[in-house]
C-alpha cells in the first residue's frame, strides 16, 4: 500500500510502498477513500522540520470503508462507512475495543469528505464546551483557518448576540461571512482591537477564542487581553511553536483564562455529537473544502498548503 512520509529536510514529503498491514482479533482493516491535511497540525509540526517524522504521526484525519474485521469483532462490518483518526495511507487499522475514541462509523447521509473534519469538529465542540459560552454573549474569534471557521459554526449554536470573527486573509473572510459571522474584520485591513471596540461601545467582548497560533498567534493573544472584557474570558486554542506568551497582568486582571479542552465528556460521546452537527448541517463541512488532490501527489497538496495560505483551507487527498 502507499502511504505518506516526511523524511529529513524541509517540506521533504514522500510516497512510500509498504505491504498491507495484517489484523488481529480485535482490529479492522479500514480501506481509505479520502484523507484531510491538517494546515496546523501537519505544516507547523510536521512539514516545516528539518528531521523525519514518523509515518503514524502524518495525518490524523481519514474516511473509509471497512474492508477486513477480527474474530472478535461484533460492532463493525465489512463494507461499513468509518471516520478513524489515523495517518494518510491506502489502510487503516484499528482495534475497536481499545480506540474507540479513534473510530467511527459515519451515517450514509454524510460523505467521505464530510467525515474527514469529524477529529476536528470534535476538537471544536470539546472547547465550545469548555470555553463557558452563554445565551446572549458577544464573542471575537481569532482565526478562520480550519479550527476557526469550525468554532465559529459550532458557536452558533449556543444563541450569541453576537459573533465578530478576525483574519488577515480575504478568502477565509469571505467564507465567514458566508458561514454566518455577524461582523468580518480583514486584519489586513484594519486595527482588530479597535474594531471589536467600536462594535461593542468600547466595552469589549464575552468571550474571545484565539485560535492563530505559530507565531502570528503571539500577536494575536496580546490582541485578545486588549479585546475582553471586565469578566470576560479568552480560550487559547492554538499552540504557539513552544513559544512563550506575554500575560499582562494589567489587562487579564479579572478576566479569565481557559487553555484548551476542560471537558470531562468521553472523547467518543463527544464525537458523536459532532457528527450529527455535520449531519443536520450545522457544521457545512463541505463549504470548507478548497482543494482535492490524488494520494499520488501529496507532495504538491502539502506544498500549496505552505505556500498558497491565501488560496487555501480545506485540502484532501483522495484515495480511490
Amino acid at each position: 500500500m502507499i502511504r505518506v512520509i516526511k523524511t529529513e529536510g524541509f517540506g521533504n514529503i514522500q510516497l512510500e510502498d509498504v505491504p498491507v498491514p495484517e489484523i488481529d482479533s480485535q482490529q479492522v482493516l479500514i480501506k481509505t477513500h479520502v484523507t484531510l491535511i491538517s494546515r496546523g497540525s501537519e505544516l507547523f509540526r510536521r512539514y516545516i522540520l528539518e528531521e523525519a517524522v514518523p509515518h503514524s504521526m502524518m495525518g490524523y484525519s481519514l474516511a473509509g470503508v471497512i474492508e477486513k474485521t477480527g474474530a472478535d469483532v461484533t460492532d463493525y462490518q465489512v463494507g461499513q462507512k468509518v471516520m478513524a483518526v489515523a495517518p494518510h495511507a491506502e489502510y487503516a487499522v484499528k482495534n475497536v475495543f481499545t480506540e474507540s475514541e479513534r473510530l467511527c462509523p459515519v451515517a450514509d447521509d454524510v460523505s467521505f469528505e464530510e467525515a474527514t473534519f469529524l477529529p476536528l469538529a470534535t476538537s471544536a465542540v470539546a472547547w465550545s464546551d469548555s470555553s463557558d459560552v452563554q445565551s446572549g454573549d458577544t464573542i471575537a474569534i481569532l482565526g478562520q483557518g480550519l479550527v476557526g471557521s469550525l468554532m465559529l459554526q459550532v458557536l452558533r449554536g449556543f444563541d450569541p448576540q453576537q459573533i465578530i470573527v478576525v483574519d488577515a486573509l480575504a478568502l477565509r473572510c469571505q467564507l465567514a461571512d458566508q458561514l454566518g459571522a455577524d461582523a468580518v474584520i480583514n486584519a489586513a485591513d484594519e486595527d482588530p482591537v479597535a474594531a471589536v471596540k467600536k462594535l461593542t461601545d468600547g466595552k469589549g467582548v464575552d468571550l474571545v477564542i484565539d485560535c492563530v497560533g505559530g507565531h502570528a498567534g503571539i500577536k494575536s493573544f496580546a490582541q485578545a487581553q486588549e479585546m475582553v472584557r471586565v469578566r470576560g474570558t479568552i480560550q487559547l486554542i492554538a499552540l504557539y511553536q513552544q513559544a512563550p506568551l506575554q500575560l499582562d497582568s494589567s489587562k487579564i486582571m479579572n478576566r479569565r483564562l481557559v487553555a484548551g479542552i476542560l471537558s470531562d465528556e468521553p472523547r467518543s460521546e463527544t464525537m458523536v455529537r459532532a457528527l450529527e452537527k455535520i449531519r443536520s448541517g450545522e457544521v457545512q463541512a463541505s463549504r470548507m473544502i478548497t482543494h482535492r488532490f490524488p494520494h499520488l501527489q501529496a507532495k504538491e497538496a502539502f506544498d500549496l498548503l505552505w505556500h498558497s495560505p491565501d488560496e487555501t483551507l480545506g485540502v484532501l487527498m483522495t484515495w480511490q
